[in-house]
């Protein structure tokens, strides 16, 4: 164990972490960012990976051994790295990745080879193609639908939006049409950027040039603090609104002023002193809090640590199951039943939410996952 945790230590420093396998292990291939425009999102995946072994390592008595590999901010690096997982170090079980796109790559290759995945990015693959999938994160719609409440409750008739050119800005975006427009709320822009971009000058001033009543943006991590920069620079001073994408110590420290007083969705692990003891997910948050420390050596902050860890306490669930249906770690009847243990997932307690997944459906929690977070003083309160 000891050995285990110092390697997670240097994964921050390092591209890969592997540890040897026994027969009777559970393996999981955890692909994230550690490099490039995401790693502001895959590092805390790696320290939240970290903390779930701090906090169990093993299922009755078996334990759980972890291959981690760096997609470096690359879809094609995560599918190449998700075959190489599979098909030489025999992982049971994929975890990622580091952003919404490389985790739609990765879900690919998880379909083909028969091997589930845990996705710690948002991504919704209905159908066939993502039978082998679950997400953790809430759906994007959720998300959205949660600020768009509270936008139409501060009389906002027009909003603006802005956010990356891949397939998390689709998400966001598609889950404010399906929100702001039935609300009475008309969407004038529709502005775009890629996560490696440094300016966004253009779309800023095109943004301010229709006078929207608020703006909503579809970033995350430390690139999801340039719309504000640019914004604020440009004389815009209405309301900027953001999803979980956002609560990133790193979003914090690059956007500085012009990301105060931002308001977004999260899920309540982030204000989770500030939550009722009433309130479902509280005990766990605080667990969570008191491991991640053991394991990484510094107070957890941010939303995307959590979210892998609910990956693990998910796979803990499941992995139980399957183990009870007679399946050997490292054979494809393992995965099999791995498999049809995560997507019948009931009542699992998560520091986001509580989590119930069924065939066909990539998402598992409901609106208790999800509060409203201001920043104020470079801190997160709980709005409601």
């Amino acid at each position: 164990m000891k050995h285990f945790l110092r390697l997670v230590g240097a994964v921050a420093a390092a591209s890969a972490l592997a540890l040897p396998a026994t027969a009777a292990d559970i393996t999981v291939g955890l692909i994230t960012s550690m490099t490039g425009p995401s790693a502001s999102i895959g590092i805390p995946y790696a320290k939240g990976v970290a903390t779930g072994v701090v906090y169990k390592d093993d299922v009755n008595g078996i334990k759980i051994n972890v291959v981690q590999l760096d997609d470096a901010s690359d879809p094609s690096t995560g599918a190449r790295d998700a075959r190489k997982l599979i098909e030489e170090n025999k992982v049971d079980v994929l975890m990622g990745a580091g952003s919404t796109p490389i985790t739609l790559a990765v879900t690919t290759v998880a379909h083909e080879l028969k091997v589930p995945m845990i996705a710690l990015s948002p991504a919704d693959v209905p159908g066939e193609p993502g039978s082998w999938m679950i997400a953790i994160p809430q759906p994007p719609t959720l998300m959205v639908a949660v600020v768009v409440d509270y936008m139409k409750a501060a009389g906002v008739k027009t909003v603006g939006y802005i956010g990356f050119s891949d397939g998390w800005g689709d998400l966001v975006y598609g889950g404010l049409e399906k929100s702001a427009e039935p609300d009475g709320i008309k969407i004038l822009t529709n502005e775009r950027y890629a996560r490696a971009d440094t300016s966004v000058t253009a779309q800023a001033l095109h943004i301010v040039a229709t006078t929207p009543d608020a703006v909503m943006t579809g970033g995350s991590g430390t690139p999801g603090a340039l719309p504000f920069i640019a914004l604020r620079e440009r004389g815009y001073t209405k309301e900027i609104y953001g999803t979980p994408a956002l609560i990133n110590p790193d979003f914090v420290r690059v956007g500085g002023t012009a990301v105060e007083g931002v308001v977004a969705s999260t899920g309540p692990v982030v204000v989770a002193e500030q939550l009722p003891d009433s309130y479902p997910t509280k005990k766990i948050a605080l667990e969570y809090q008191e491991a991640y420390q053991k394991a990484n050596g510094e107070p957890a902050r941010g939303a995307f640590g959590p979210y892998a860890f609910d990956g693990w306490l998910v796979l803990l669930d499941s992995a139980k199951r399957a183990l009870a249906a007679g399946a050997q770690p490292g054979t494809p009847e393992f995965r099999a039943a791995l498999r049809d243990a995560l997507v019948t997932v009931k009542d699992v307690v998560g520091t986001h939410g509580i989590y119930n997944f069924k065939p066909g459906y990539s998402f598992g929690v409901d609106k208790r996952a999800l509060v409203l977070v201001k920043l104020v003083d470079g801190k997160w309160k709980l709005v409601q």
